[in-house]
């Protein structure tokens, strides 16, 4: 069972230098947290060497590029899935078990955003570019943003696969229930069913395992 949350911790806002090359690069240092910062789901149920949250976003950027569906502007899905979690190089990965309600987490993570694009980046095109994929993603009205919200729950699943399979347990249940049965993006979907497929074919081979093993012990 896991322990209760700590209360989260968040480093300062940015100042602006007024310098736009020093508040650039600060910039640039501040979204190295994402390589570092790990998925807190995964620390919570304590996997071993848990995805890091730029992990999760560069799987899902490649994952926008495997798609076959030519009514989307896939190179604005491989944007958007490479921003959409920008915010968390600020505030961290919340869950809703820290007890943090949406609206809070939302003015957190659009009060994040507004420092990167403003008093980092000093609103140039580049940094709007940024901003817009970000409400693109979040406000979820366009297609794209749709589907790039299926890759999010699509690699949270697959993602909980791999850690099962490297333990030897399916203990990851919850993943899979607040992930697959929401996915709305038909090739996605076909995803999902093949990541099913082969959890239950992996849950019966270690059934198959143990049950040889404990037959062996009993002789």
């Amino acid at each position: 069972m896991s322990e209760p949350p700590s209360e989260r911790v968040y480093p300062p806002l940015y100042v602006s230098s007024g310098d736009t090359s020093v508040d650039r690069l600060a910039f640039f240092h501040v979204i190295e947290r994402l390589k570092t910062q790990k998925r807190t789901g995964w620390v919570d149920h304590k996997v071993s060497n848990p995805e890091s949250i730029s992990d999760h976003m560069y799987r899902m950027a490649i994952l926008a590029m495997c798609t076959s569906d030519t009514k989307l502007d896939v190179s604005r899905c491989v944007m958007m899935s490479l921003v959409h979690d920008l915010a968390e190089a600020q505030v961290g990965d919340i869950t809703p078990r820290e007890g943090i309600s949406k609206p809070e987490k939302r003015r957190l993570e659009a009060e994040a955003m507004h420092n990167f694009v403003h008093e980092m980046l000093h609103g140039s095109p580049v940094a709007l570019r940024i901003e817009a994929l970000w409400k693109e993603y979040e406000e979820q009205t366009t297609d794209e943003a749709k589907f790039v919200k299926d890759l999010d729950r699509f690699e949270m699943a697959i993602q909980a696969l791999e850690y099962e399979k490297a333990d030897g347990t399916p203990r990851l249940q919850g993943f899979f229930d607040s992930s697959l049965p929401f996915v709305r993006h038909p090739e996605v979907k076909e995803w999902a069913s093949a990541v099913t497929e082969e959890r239950e074919s992996t849950a019966r081979k270690m059934t198959t395992f143990n049950d040889s093993t404990s037959s062996s012990t009993a002789l």
